[in-house]
């Protein structure tokens, strides 16, 4: 058995096309839109509304952890403007194009960018949306855990430590466990591009220390001090940032 897995697609719709080649079901852990790429700033969302210079700016406050800055510019920039619709119409076209490039089957879960009330209109046959729940690929039991927890950048879907720790809960014992954030784990949450520390989550921490799953797979952290380590049994993997890569992560068995 072979399933390609993959996180942060971040508008790479090229690549996903390509990504389930060879592979018997990928797997993708969120992150489909592109608001704003951090190193081709004339990428995403947010300067195809307000142009390059402006997400220079952008980019340069939040690398500089000025976020209260940051979020002030913003606010600015959206004056006037109906900002959920025009988010809205953008993050459509693009989910018109991810996915479609989905191959079948796929078993996908939510980033913490993305917007999950969006996905059953454009979740076709063969893709399966799941978010605190299990699955059965392979003979292997996958458990999917979406979104991210609360942080500066307030990214649209983030939710409480609360909420994010029942869905860990319903997963129970699981061989594969699935989310977009890491746990928590300094190494595998540092970001050395961007030179701070994401959000993980002690939550799935816990998990693996309680249940020992074969692997845990995460994205979220670009750039990871550690791309991988090993939690008492358990192969604690970051899949990657697929939208710069273009290339999946293979799991076999």
């Amino acid at each position: 058995m072979r399933v390609h897995v993959v996180s942060d697609v971040h508008g790479n719709s090229t690549a996903l096309a390509r990504a389930g080649d060879g592979a018997d079901a990928l797997v993708c852990l969120g992150d489909l839109v592109l608001f704003l790429d951090y190193d081709d700033h004339s990428r995403g969302i947010f300067p195809e509304l307000f142009g390059v210079e402006k997400a220079d700016l952008i980019v340069e406050l939040r690398t500089a952890r000025r976020f209260a800055e940051a979020r002030e510019l913003a606010r600015s920039l959206w004056h006037g403007m109906d900002r959920d619709a025009a988010i809205e119409a953008a993050v459509r076209k693009q989910y018109a194009e991810l996915f479609a490039a989905f191959p079948a089957p796929t078993y996908a879960t939510y980033g913490n960018v993305d917007i999950p009330r969006l996905w059953p209109e454009f979740a076709q046959d063969g893709t399966t949306v799941l978010d605190g729940e299990r699955t059965e690929i392979g003979g292997l039991v996958f458990g999917f855990v979406g979104g991210g927890l609360p942080s500066p950048m307030r990214t649209p879907h983030e939710i409480s430590e609360e909420e994010y720790a029942a869905k860990v809960a319903a997963l129970g014992h699981v061989d594969v466990l699935c989310s977009h954030i890491p746990p928590d784990v300094p190494e595998l949450c540092y970001d050395t591009v961007a030179r701070r520390f994401e959000r993980g989550s002690s939550a799935l921490l816990d998990a693996i220390r309680a249940t020992s799953p074969r692997y845990a797979l995460f994205g979220h952290v670009h750039q990871p001090l550690a791309r991988r380590m090993r939690i008492g049994a358990t192969e604690c993997v970051n899949v990657g940032h697929f939208a710069s890569t273009g290339t999946p992560w293979v799991l076999e068995w």
